[in-house]
Order: C-alpha cells, then structure tokens, then sequence
C-alpha cells in the first residue's frame, strides 16, 4: 500500500489516497500502522476519499483503530494533498466528514498551499450534543472527581469531537499520562473526550497541551485549540481572537460573535511518501 506521512504542527498521520487505494479493515491498519516502534508511527490513519456531496471526504482512525469524526489538523493536511497533488484544486475547498462538510480556504505560495483557513462550524455547548450526561444547559467551569480523587473544573464542548477543558496555572509539570486516561474515562462522557489544560497568558493568547482519546498526548490537536479558544471565552479569559501554543506550533483561532463560527488556521506539511505491506 502507498502512503503518504504528513503532519499540521506535530500532530502526525498517515494518509492513503483513496482515490488510488483501497485499505480493508482500516481500524486494524491504523493500530498496526501508528505503532512508532513497530509500524511507520503516527497518531492515526486517514482516508482521502472521493465523495459525492463535496470536493473530497475524509475518514479518520486513531492510533488505537476507534473512529474519529473530525481532526482540525488532519483536514488541513488533506487540503494540502489534495491541491499539491492535484486532485482537487481549488483554493476554496468543501471536504466532507463525519461532523458534517468544512469549507476551507487554502493559502498558496508558489503553486503549494501554505497555509489552510478552516471553518470549523458552530461549537456545540450542550451536554447532549457533547455528549456527556450533565443535568444543566451547559457544563461551564464545573467540578468533576477522577477515580483517583482528584477535583478539576471542566469546561466542555464539541466541534466535531467532545473535549473537556481545564485550566491550571502551568501547563509544562503536569503528568499526562497520569492524569489524561482518568479524565477522559470519566463516567460523564459516554463516548470518552478529549482533554485539554489551558495556560492563559493574556486575552489574545493561551498555551495548551492535549490529551487525545485513542492517541495519548499528541503534539497539537486542531478541534482541541478550538474548544479551548471557546472555553476561555465562556470563562471570561480572553478575546475572542486567540493564537494558540501548542507542543508543534500555534494556531489561530477566531471565534466569529456574529455568526457563532469558528475558525481555525495554521500549517500543513509532507514528511515523506512511502509503500508498506499490510
């Protein structure tokens, strides 16, 4: 099978050209595919499919083969391969996944994309739409207990994926891998979450690092700068307008107050194309 590795700030993925290839059992591929000591290594595997309600379709599988149903920093990358390899060349393009289709607005410098704008659509505030089983309108700065015993105030919200945020004074001590598997299994979230502990360090800028349900600590997660940007607003710690830090690189991140939006840009890179037998 051809693959190609590409990442947007640290947050790696294999991607095949469904177009070309076909991959059967893809969530056993990815979990064979993702190991980094035994396979190619990735956070997980991506699918660039034809579709036919939009330019492209994406299909997402984390490193441990459970499906994804959008990744901010994946759907840049599949904007990027398919203009820079001339599938769909379009420096507006419609890609469709399982959170709905996302219009992206691709960056080009000499004839490659650069950069890629995308609309990640209204975040998703309550608890049914998460999901996570919480009896208020919305989950904002609330305390939950870990199995440990440990007490975070979280903030949730979708955009396409469930995340839960908190916020702590120093993002750099903390023990991920402690603290990340007890926080995304908590009993609230049916179908797990996504965790995030945000840094702020002024009204236009926060610094984060993620724990990702089916990867562990990845270096960057697009849906996760998003959730963050839109938690510090709802607790009244920044703007609007935020470059997120993240372990790869920052984002930007702008949540629109007059249509509800938001939008995410930042990189997208090739690391190297290669075959592999499955």
């Amino acid at each position: 099978m051809k693959f190609t590795k590409m990442h947007g700030i640290g947050n790696d993925y294999i991607y095949v050209n469904g177009f070309e290839e076909t991959v059967q059992n893809p969530s056993e591929v990815a979990i064979q595919l993702s190991d980094r000591r035994f396979g190619i290594g990735a956070d997980g595997l991506i699918l660039i499919l034809p579709s036919d309600v939009a330019d492209c379709r994406m299909e997402m599988f984390n490193a441990d083969g459970s499906i994804g149903k959008m990744c901010g920093n994946g759907i840049r990358c599949v904007a990027k391969y398919v203009y820079d390899r001339g599938i769909v060349q379009k420096d507006v393009l419609r890609v469709e996944t399982r959170s709905g289709i996302k219009t992206l607005q691709l960056r080009i410098e000499d004839g490659k994309v650069s950069s890629v704008r995308v609309n990640m659509g209204r975040p998703a505030l309550k608890p049914e739409e998460i999901p996570a089983h919480f009896n208020k309108e919305r989950i904002v700065d609330e305390e939950v207990q870990t199995a440990s015993g440990r007490v975070w105030r979280i903030t949730c919200v979708s955009v396409g994926n469930p995340h839960a945020v908190a916020f702590v004074d120093e993002v750099g001590g903390l023990d991920l891998p402690t603290i990340g598997p007890e926080m995304e299994n908590l009993p609230i979230f049916p179908e797990r979450a996504n965790i995030e502990f945000v840094q702020v360090l002024g009204p236009h800028e926060i610094r984060m690092r993620v724990w990702e349900r089916g990867s562990g600590e990845t270096w960057a997660c697009g849906t996760g700068a998003c959730a963050c940007a839109v938690a510090s607003v709802l607790n009244a710690k920044t703007d609007r307008d935020v470059t997120v830090h993240l372990r790869g690189g920052d984002l930007h991140i702008f949540w629109d107050p007059n249509t509800d939006e938001v939008f995410m840009e930042g990189p997208a890179a090739f690391v190297f194309d290669g075959t592999v037998e499955i």
